[in-house]
């Protein structure tokens, strides 16, 4: 896992020096679920990172980042809130809605990679993707997909839906991870 995060970065990195990239700082709220667990609510959480644009054309390009994000749900009395690290690879078509303005569809997958959280209620405290404490798995992969709206090349709004592929955890239903985020950014 650590070779495949140094090698993302390293890949970003290199990208930079095509004049076409654009960086930028992301921040967002989340709501988030999982699918499956019928009684299973929403809970807030937070989504926080830099991202990268690699534009091919005018209307064309290529979106990734690095985002921590926080996930989870609660059933009764239990919350979890697992934290991942998100990596999108999206590919995006912008067109123009006014002279400053253009309105973004993006679609791709995504890769996480849990870094921490917890599951607790009023009796117990679960570190999550710990080996020795529950059967949380660390790789999540799924679906991402979203609007937004660019604002004078340099603000940034968003919708963003993810859908996860891989049960977060072994055995039961297979439930999988549900995200819906609102975000703001500004590029540099």
């Amino acid at each position: 896992m650590k070779k495949f995060l140094m090698t993302a970065v390293l890949g970003m990195f290199a990208l930079a020096g095509f004049s076409q990239v654009k960086w930028d700082a992301k921040v967002g709220m989340n709501f988030s679920n999982v699918t499956k667990y019928d009684d299973a609510k929403a809970l807030p959480g937070f989504q926080l990172g830099v991202g990268m644009d690699y534009g091919f054309s005018e209307s064309w390009s290529l979106q990734s980042g690095l985002l921590i994000s926080s996930k989870g749900y609660k059933i009764e009395d239990v919350k979890v809130r697992p934290i991942y690290l998100d990596i999108p690879i999206l590919a995006a078509y912008k067109f123009n809605i006014s002279d400053n303005t253009k309105f973004v569809i993006n679609a791709g997958p995504y890769l996480a990679f849990g870094l921490g959280g917890k599951a607790k209620d009023d009796n117990f405290d679960l570190k999550l993707f710990k080996s020795d404490e529950g059967d949380w798995k660390r790789f999540d992969l799924g679906i991402q997909y979203g609007i937004g709206l660019e604002l004078s090349d340099r603000y940034l709004i968003n919708l963003t839906g993810q859908n996860g592929f891989i049960s977060p955890v072994d055995g039961g239903d297979d439930p999988k991870n549900m995200t819906f985020t609102i975000g703001v950014g500004y590029r540099f």
